[in-house]
């Protein structure tokens, strides 16, 4: 143990002006890799506890520098081409214990005891890099702004909520806003037990999502921020669902020509970002700005355009995906699992005649029982590209066209999600990871997952809860 530390240990101050000194440099910078001798080499963030703190990471209740109240987080960062910096991942908390929760408040709590303040140290994370040569970026500490602090009480509750009802398994991170009960553990679940049910849950922690971390990176590293809040008053107690809500309701039953003059916008009718450009304006957002808590909350937003007798005029699409991708995934950091696990702002419009008419505003994030269901189209459409047993049929219509006929599951395989293509052509295809056995073809037409028109309908548009 480091006998005489170099910072003071009862001082915020003390201790971020050390950590500053990571800034621009490497652990290699300080320390030699030849002559560390540290056992687990397999986390940065450990190797920076262990060498540059003198602190031995532990699993404590309490803050890592608990006589400053601040907790030690090192995550790691990606760079884009314009040289700003994004998170690479969520920022992961510490563990939900759910027998402990049901008795607590947000203020006493194991959440808030530990994660009040946050000294975090990003990284730029290169594959090609050993540890003791990633150059970190960022050190700052995190308090959080009284806006965020009431949404993130808000999430905190909800996971709360959702516990006391015997309902641990069940917990999505596309419950909450910025506060997320993420899964934490092995492939298997490393499942616990909670209080209100005889079921064991899968073991969860808190984290923060992604792009509320973005959010941090942001304003640490000084990036300009082009924000349009939707809640301006501290005072106002009004939750993101209400406040949407209420924006949006004086304008059901109009026609989007009505809306789009009453707002006095200037919008090409044609352009991709229309209902995007419209979902803003009607929010109160000017339109070069970004929404802020949707941003914060990673809040995916779909217009949906419904026809005559409620089914949406299409089935809805999410992005392609890679076959090799695919095949190599695991469930629970699948891409379809994380994408679904985002909360949703369903935007409906409803055709009358011609005419589009604004019908309702929906927040909705996919139930567990959903999720289960887009698993096994999942696993099936896994196990037919690992089989090579994609083509089922290959027929020639009256034309010559040839069409071919897939395995992979469509609507009467499942109620909530399906598999069809999703390209160009049929010529804009990507790489097989096994040959297809019928055409022996090593390349496929570009597929991605779809949620069924009717599942829309049903499950989404007439349902009157938020789920």
């Amino acid at each position: 143990m480091h006998t005489k530390l170099p910072y003071n240990i009862f001082s915020k101050e003390s201790i971020l002006s050390y950590a500053k000194k990571l800034e621009k440099k490497s652990l290699g910078t300080f320390f030699s890799k030849e002559k560390v001798k540290v056992k687990d080499k397999g986390s940065f963030g450990k190797l920076i506890e262990k060498l540059y703190f003198y602190y031995t990471p532990n699993s404590d209740a309490e803050a890592d520098f608990k006589e400053a109240g601040l907790e030690l987080k090192v995550t790691p960062l990606k760079e884009l081409k314009n040289g700003t910096f994004r998170s690479k991942e969520r920022l992961v908390l510490n563990i939900i214990n759910y027998m402990e929760i049901a008795e607590q408040e947000f203020y006493t709590s194991a959440f808030w005891k530990k994660n009040a303040n946050l000294l975090l140290v990003f990284y730029l994370y290169e594959k090609e890099k050993e540890l003791f040569d990633y150059l970190i970026e960022f050190v700052d500490i995190w308090s959080y702004p009284e806006y965020d602090l009431k949404i993130i009480k808000r999430d905190w509750e909800k996971i709360q909520q959702k516990i006391l009802q015997g309902k641990a398994e069940e917990l999505s991170e596309g419950d909450t806003f910025y506060l997320a009960a993420c899964t934490k553990g092995s492939k298997g679940g490393n499942f616990r037990e909670q209080p209100y049910s005889i079921k064991k849950a899968k073991q969860r922690a808190y984290s923060l999502k992604q792009g509320y971390v973005n959010h941090i990176i942001a304003t640490i590293s000084k990036e300009p921020l082009k924000y349009g809040k939707l809640i301006t008053s501290l005072e106002d107690s009004i939750s993101i669902e209400e406040m949407v809500e209420q924006k949006f309701k004086k304008f059901y039953g109009k026609k989007v020509e009505q809306i789009v003059k009453e707002l006095q916008l200037h919008l090409n009718h044609k352009a991709k970002n229309f209902y995007a450009s419209l979902t803003k304006a009607i929010l109160g957002v000017s339109l070069d700005r970004e929404i802020e808590e949707f941003v914060k909350a990673d809040i995916i937003v779909k217009s949906v355009r419904l026809k005559e007798n409620s089914l949406p005029k299409e089935d809805l699409s999410f992005a392609k995906f890679d076959f090799i991708d695919l095949l190599q995934e695991e469930w629970e950091e699948s891409k379809i699992l994380h994408l679904l696990e985002h909360k949703f702002l369903f935007v409906f419009f409803q055709y009358k005649g011609e005419t589009l008419i604004l019908q309702k505003v929906k927040f909705w994030n996919m139930p567990y029982k959903d999720l289960l269901e887009v698993k096994k189209v999942w696993s099936k459409t896994k196990e037919l590209i690992q089989q090579g047993s994609i083509v089922d049929t290959i027929k020639t219509d009256k034309n010559g066209k040839v069409i071919r006929y897939t395995n992979f599951p469509n609507k009467s395989f499942s109620n909530v999600a399906h598999i069809r293509p999703h390209a160009r052509s049929a010529a804009d295809t990507s790489t097989l990871p096994v040959r297809d056995i019928l055409t022996q073809a090593d390349r496929y037409t570009k597929h991605s997952f779809w949620l069924n028109s009717s599942y829309i309908k049903h499950q989404i548009y007439l349902k009157n809860d938020f789920t």
